[in-house]
């Protein structure tokens, strides 16, 4: 028993992950900062799109969210308190360069915030993770060119962007991500359309978009500018920062409604390769660089062709494969084959389960209609990945709601005492202690999706993912740790080996 913890069960997994093994927690500038339009600041498409009535589901804003830009010496204190050794965050381009582009003026007020913020990590002994590009684009430069659907104009200006942060914080900043999910944002932004830009095909909810080929070209956009950034940075950087550099992709695990069907079996392959391989293969796979044989057979010409310059750009781009991941649904194939597929479709021609065809439950559910603890399909996504491209893995986001969080300030000590979510942790990562024990999978991080309560995008205030609660309705986003922060505390200790 440690601090109320019993890790009986785990005794086996004792040190099983290296000494320089980094825990701790991820965010993303927008849905903590606050500050939106302070000092300089721009608005980003996420402002854009928070400010106009009916995209969110609580009608909030993250104008002022947890307020981290005020708070964030209190924010690293309390990082320091939960034992962590690393944190992950992203910057807000907007805040760096307020109208975007590659010939305007840097905010030097934006650019002092996160030296700050990194100098007082480090302070505290945390090893700061940055990502450059966590879904906020820059709104002036959507309404110049439509950012991503001119790969042109904004590789060049992506590119000077990230000129930048390497220039002001490279000498401090060792583990650099270019883009954070680029497919969720290419289908929740181009294809749902319920995330910023809001394009879709969907004429009743946005005026603008087409779903049967943007996602594409977005998709396409994001690994060839992050193609040109890795360049940069190897070429101009690397050799005398030392630091490395990738992309970090979603996906969940996918297995099939019936695993005695050759069709389910078939959907479940279908359904992770158009999530994770569409982005993995071109980076990480052997052989020829293209997109997987299952999206070109479906997609046909919707899907951007690869020139020989890019391919040299996107092969071998990251220095490990940057994992998030959330849960695991079982799959079937929705068209038969021979009917046509529709063109707005794109996901692979499923449909997705919580029951297989025995009635097994994929998991727990959480506060999140999609969300549920699914630690075994966390184990098999681990082995795929691992399998299919064989590169150190770093563990970037994974986490969970709890029901019940929704209360007046100040939380009860049952809500504080989320037993739902330190479950869902302990599962999770006692399936990666032993990936890397009984194995030998290469994994060195893992960062808990999140610190604290936040804004979560569309979703706005009616999601808590946080092992911190937020009282939104104080002055101060008053601060409250939950007992998953402690319990992580403890199994992180348990689990990393002595150095």
């Amino acid at each position: 028993m440690v601090n109320g913890f019993d890790f009986a069960l785990e005794a086996e997994l004792k040190g099983a992950l290296r000494k320089d093994f980094l825990w701790g927690y991820a965010t993303a500038a927008p849905q903590i900062e606050g500050a939106w339009n302070i000092d300089g600041k721009g608005p980003s498409t996420w402002d854009v799109l928070a400010h106009t009535p009916g995209r969110v589901l609580d009608n909030s804003t993250g104008d002022d969210a947890c307020r981290s830009y005020d708070f964030f010496k209190e924010d690293v204190k309390l990082m320091k308190s939960y034992g962590v050794n690393a944190y992950r965050f992203s910057l807000s381009w907007s805040r760096i360069i307020p109208l975007g582009s590659a010939s305007d003026p840097v905010n030097e007020a934006g650019l002092a915030f996160y030296s700050d913020l990194i100098d007082e990590l480090l302070a505290a002994g945390i090893t700061p993770f940055l990502t450059l590009f966590h879904w906020d684009v820059p709104a002036a430069l959507e309404e110049r060119y439509k950012s991503m659907l001119n790969q042109d104009k904004f590789v060049k200006d992506f590119v000077r962007y990230a000129r930048v942060c390497f220039e002001r914080f490279g000498d401090r900043v060792k583990h650099w991500i270019t883009y954070n999910e680029p497919g969720v944002y290419a289908l929740a932004g181009y294809a749902g359309g319920a995330h910023a830009p809001n394009r879709s095909s969907d004429r009743e909810k946005y005026d603008e978009g087409d779903t049967s080929t943007e996602p594409w070209i977005v998709g396409h956009t994001q690994l060839v500018s992050h193609g040109h950034v890795v360049k940069v940075y190897r070429d101009e950087f690397q050799p005398k920062q030392g630091g490395t550099i990738g992309i970090t992709l979603s996906g969940n695990w996918s297995e099939p409604w019936d695993v005695e069907d050759e069709s389910d079996r078939a959907a479940a392959q279908r359904a992770l390769e158009f999530e994770i391989a569409w982005f993995a293969d071109p980076v990480h796979g052997i052989g020829e660089v293209d997109y997987p044989a299952c999206m070109r057979e479906q997609l046909g010409d919707r899907l951007p062709t690869f020139t020989d310059n890019e391919k040299k750009l996107v092969r071998g781009s990251s220095d490990f494969y940057g994992m998030n991941t959330y849960t695991a649904f079982f799959v079937r194939t929705a068209v038969p084959p021979g009917s046509p597929i529709p063109p707005e479709d794109h996901k692979g021609n499923l449909l997705w389960f919580d029951e297989n065809k025995q009635g097994v439950s994929r998991g727990a559910e959480s506060d999140t209609e999609w969300l549920r603890t699914s630690p075994w399909g966390f184990a098999k996504l681990l082995r795929w990945i691992w399998s299919r491209y064989h590169k150190p893995i770093f563990v970037t986001e994974n986490g969970t709601t709890t029901k019940g969080e929704h209360v007046s300030a100040p939380p009860r000590e049952d809500v504080l005492n989320d037993t739902h979510r330190i479950e869902f942790y302990r599962s999770y990562v006692g399936e990666l202690a032993k990936a890397v024990k009984e194995e030998g999978i290469d994994i060195r991080s893992y960062f808990g999706w999140t610190l604290m309560d936040n804004w979560e995008w569309a979703k706005g205030y009616t999601d808590r993912f946080g092992v911190t609660w937020i009282d939104f309705e104080s002055p101060e986003k008053t601060r409250y740790p939950k007992r998953s922060a402690a319990f992580n505390r403890q199994y992180f200790k348990h689990l990393i080996a002595e150095a």
